[in-house]
């Protein structure tokens, strides 16, 4: 049932804090409710705005109760998908509903959690710091779907480049049938030993993506009282990520351009 339902490789917070209770609450939903993905999705953004409300209140306790509801909603949240996967009945419907209100639980939850500390503190800094979170979020998805087509289309040219010099198509799969990854390897050997380290335990080399800087804000800023350090500490570790990665697909495309001018004046041999 683990490769149905749990993803090869995923978030670290997913893989260590989400998958252990996440994986039980599907063998139990899938084979003793009738409950559909799309049910488990309203109930985790239902559970998001319950979150929101508790940040809204300000007070220690009741962030507390916020940043444990925002956990329960993001198992929720991973559990729909497993089911999807298990039984097969994922949706395009599905997909849109879990991305939508992915985005509105990050938006609500940080107005109401930066929102209430200034009603209880009185900082206006923490406005400052909602605001912050809003556009970061916004940031790394919007980064995340644009690298997605750029690799798409580099994967693409070089396929038709390959199709061209030797009139025979390759064979489509996630990775170009030529390595991308020549120049970031020779710079930073150390890296792939540490990728397939993490690889081996299920974990992306992504280390501070969007789930963990949603985690460290929602959940362990609010455990902790250390709202302002901990945000703050998470946005620096999330630029430091996205730059690694614009740095890497920067290589990545000098690899290109190089493949693809070998490609066309020396045809190959597949």
């Amino acid at each position: 049932m683990r490769t149905q339902t749990f993803k090869s490789r995923d978030a670290w917070w997913t893989v260590f804090l989400v998958d252990p209770l996440a994986g039980r609450l599907v063998v139990g939903l899938a084979n003793r409710t009738a409950i559909t993905p799309n049910q488990i999705t309203w109930g985790a953004f239902l559970l998001g705005l319950g979150s929101a409300g508790c940040f809204l209140m300000g007070e220690p306790l009741w962030l507390v109760a916020g940043a444990l509801m925002y956990h329960l909603s993001f198992v929720l949240d991973c559990v729909d998908g497993k089911i999807a996967r298990l039984k097969g009945t994922g949706t395009v419907l599905g997909g849109w509903l879990d991305y939508v209100f992915d985005r509105i639980r990050v938006l609500t939850c940080a107005l109401a959690l930066m929102w209430g500390q200034f009603q209880y503190t009185g900082e206006a800094f923490y406005l400052v710091l909602g605001v912050l979170v809003v556009f970061l979020d916004m940031l790394r998805y919007v980064d995340a779907l644009q690298l997605a087509k750029v690799r798409r289309q580099m994967r693409r040219q070089l396929n038709e480049a390959i199709e061209e010099a030797t009139g025979v198509a390759p064979v489509l799969s996630e990775e170009p049938e030529v390595d991308l990854q020549q120049d970031f390897r020779t710079r930073f050997p150390w890296y792939i030993r540490v990728r397939d380290w993490l690889r081996d335990h299920r974990v992306r080399a992504h280390l501070v993506s969007g789930i963990e800087f949603q985690m460290a804000v929602f959940i362990v800023g609010p455990l902790t009282g250390a709202i302002v350090l901990v945000t703050l500490g998470a946005a620096a570790m999330l630029l430091v990520f996205e730059a690694a990665i614009m740095f890497k697909l920067w290589l990545s495309s000098r690899d290109f351009t190089r493949e693809l001018v070998r490609i066309r004046s020396t045809p190959v041999r597949l």
